[in-house]
């Protein structure tokens, strides 16, 4: 009960952007606080390698491949940082352990009430983020890991997990969105994404890209990295059952291939192919039933839904569609991308950043005019989902998504 009464009020005094928005105080730009507070804990990632991971899309698969295949190539532990959480915020705190049988442990209650009490009052002007951050670190010294595997939150310049020095900073897509906040041009965002480049460290680009190649040349000549593309590192990819099922994986997986042989480490196969049970990564093309099949992903983006929306239409199936967004996503650059061939089944999840469905259901309707958008009971992710349930056939397909919410509440279903 001190557990959950103390988490609430972290909570409340300190809103979290996947909870309260980007507007409403809850995201601090800038890392100057971050550094009082890494240096106030005395900068524990100094204890350890680290590798920093950033991108628009797949930073969270890139991570935790490679957390994954750290653990189980090296045999220790590996600090995982990611973001955002789905069930529970210890979930962006991660040991993946890999002596004897490979797993992950999220950081422990016990641990996470004697952080805060011993700094209650050094985390009064910190936002969320910047308390999980140091958390993390911290935790991580003192769990003794061998390296630790550290995902960006937002952009990355300006982020507060930029007080780290990598030993390997990674890129794992550049794509528009946040452009309120990073810039409304890939270049912008790009520049953005480079900031977690450090002197004489090792950079790594997914790809070689015409819109932002020049601004990462740049940045690194600047800052003194040495640039590195997969495309260049890695020509073949091996065969390999994968559980992350997404066809977007496959850009991932060469991403980590790279950074792995920048590492002078060896793949592993059962690490790279298990990676979602070892990690406990979630909500990656995860499939939640086989009849009718039924998806989750939490690709919220153009970029990323293009990809699922193709992947699923794939499939020759009927589609069922359980679909949500945050009001402040580009609703027009995505609704083009949806398939005609499926029912829409719409629904606003919890929390103030969610589109209403009235509001869904207009836009939509205004924009593709052709789609079957459906309603149902009080607009949740429980109602439409249920409503799905019951209109699928055996052999059709639901899917879930259009934020990381939406999949997070089909989840406790």
């Amino acid at each position: 009960m001190q557990y959950e009464q103390i988490i609430e009020d972290i909570f409340r005094r300190h809103p979290s952007v996947q909870n309260a928005g980007f507007k409403t105080g809850a995201y601090k730009s800038g890392i100057e606080a971050m550094c009082r507070f890494d240096a106030l804990l005395g900068n524990p990632w100094k204890s350890y390698p680290c590798i920093h991971v950033a991108g628009t899309n797949g930073k969270g698969s890139v991570s935790s491949l490679l957390a994954s295949n750290l653990a189980v190539s090296r045999k220790c532990k590996i600090g995982l940082f990611s973001s955002p959480h789905l069930l529970d915020f210890r979930e962006r705190i991660k040991l993946i352990d890999g002596r004897d049988e490979a797993h992950f442990e999220v950081i422990d209650k016990a641990s996470v009430l004697e952080f805060i009490e011993k700094y209650n009052k050094e985390i009064s002007g910190l936002s969320f983020f910047e308390i999980c951050t140091g958390m993390a670190l911290w935790w991580f010294q003192r769990q003794g890991v061998g390296a630790a595997v550290i995902e960006v939150g937002l952009g990355g310049r300006l982020d507060s997990t930029n007080v780290i020095e990598g030993e390997l900073a990674v890129i794992s897509s550049i794509g528009l969105d946040h452009c309120e906040l990073l810039g409304n041009s890939r270049e912008k965002i790009a520049f953005e994404k480079a900031g977690i480049f450090k002197k004489g460290k090792k950079a790594l680009l997914w790809g070689h890209d015409t819109d932002c190649d020049q601004v990462f040349k740049d940045v690194a000549e600047q800052k003194g990295a040495e640039l590195f593309y997969a495309d260049d590192l890695i020509k073949t990819l091996p065969e390999l059952e994968m559980d992350l099922k997404g066809e977007y994986q496959k850009a991932n997986l060469k991403s980590v291939l790279a950074a792995l042989k920048l590492l002078g480490e060896t793949p592993d196969r059962g690490a790279l192919e298990h990676c979602a049970r070892i990690s406990g990564l979630r909500g990656r093309w995860e499939i939640l039933s086989d009849k009718p099949l039924t998806i989750c992903d939490i690709g919220h983006n153009p970029a990323a839904l293009r990809y699922n929306f193709k992947q699923l239409e794939s499939y020759r199936k009927k589609m069922h569609i359980v679909y949500g967004i945050m009001a402040d996503k580009a609703l027009e650059d995505i609704a083009p991308l949806m398939p005609e061939q499926a029912s829409y089944y719409l629904c606003a999840p919890k929390g103030s950043r969610a589109m209403k469905v009235p509001e869904l259901y207009e836009r939509l309707r205004k924009a593709r005019p052709e789609l079957q958008l459906l309603t149902s009971g009080d607009g949740s992710v429980k109602a439409a989902l249920k409503a799905a349930r019951e209109m699928a056939g055996e052999d059709e397909v639901i899917y879930i998504g259009g934020s990381t919410f939406v999949v997070a509440e089909a989840l406790e279903e």
